[in-house]
């Protein structure tokens, strides 16, 4: 499980994202203030940041640039409420490798994280993503299996069907025998979440899914699917 420190003077955003992370396959240390992340930051443990700016004792970006001039090789995701060019500028040239608003949904987070990753040299798996449909598990290439609920089957299956190309909510939705009209969106999100997480815990690795924005999903690796 990969470790993130994540930046946050919001009480109820620190709990939703720490929340979200965790539920995304990462172990999630929080901090309120600049402060509190200085004394929490471990170098040989936190190989990702999610770091706010506007900060009750500080500008985030001030340590974005103090991480940077000490040598750390910490990816770093900014999200912030501060959304004009300049200020996007300003971060990326201080040393982010991502700036994201507070408009930003969380799946786009999520997909912002597992793109880092891979910058960051992260191990990806290279073959075929096989799921067994009757004994209802996925099979990673050069890993176990992992157990998967029914649930977890229709969504994988719909995805895998049509490998590279995005599915929309609605088929998604209407692939598990719902209503799109009365569906709770927050629902699909969920499970999504926790097939990532699933992949995470088993493997080590990002399940290889894609989120549209508004839109929906797309597996991007190799796939087959088996009765």
């Amino acid at each position: 499980m990969q470790n993130l420190i994540l930046l946050e003077d919001e009480i109820v955003l620190r709990q939703e994202l720490a929340e979200f992370l965790t539920d995304t396959g990462y172990q999630v240390d929080a901090a309120a203030s600049l402060a509190e992340f200085q004394r929490i930051y471990d170098p040989a443990v936190h190989r990702i940041a999610v770091i706010d700016l506007t900060l009750p004792d500080g500008d985030g970006m001030v340590l974005i640039r103090q991480l940077r001039q000490q040598g750390h090789k910490l990816g770093i995701v900014v999200l912030t409420a501060r959304r004009t060019t300049p200020d996007k500028i300003a971060g990326l040239d201080e040393g982010a490798d991502y700036y994201l608003t507070k408009t930003a949904d969380l799946d786009e987070l999520a997909a912002t994280l597992t793109a880092l990753r891979r910058r960051l040299g992260e191990p990806e798996a290279t073959g075929r993503w096989v799921l067994e449909m009757a004994p209802r598990r996925l099979q990673p290439p050069g890993f176990q299996a992992i157990a998967l609920s029914q649930q977890d089957v229709t969504v994988l299956s719909t995805l895998m069907a049509e490998p590279g190309k995005i599915i929309s909510r609605q088929e998604i939705v209407h692939a598990l025998g719902e209503d799109f009209m009365v569906y709770d969106q927050r629902r699909l999100d969920t499970q999504m979440r926790r097939l990532r997480r699933k992949a995470e815990q088993a493997t080590g690795l990002a399940l290889p899914v894609n989120t549209a924005r508004n839109a929906g999903y797309r597996f991007y690796a190799e796939a087959e699917i088996r009765d």
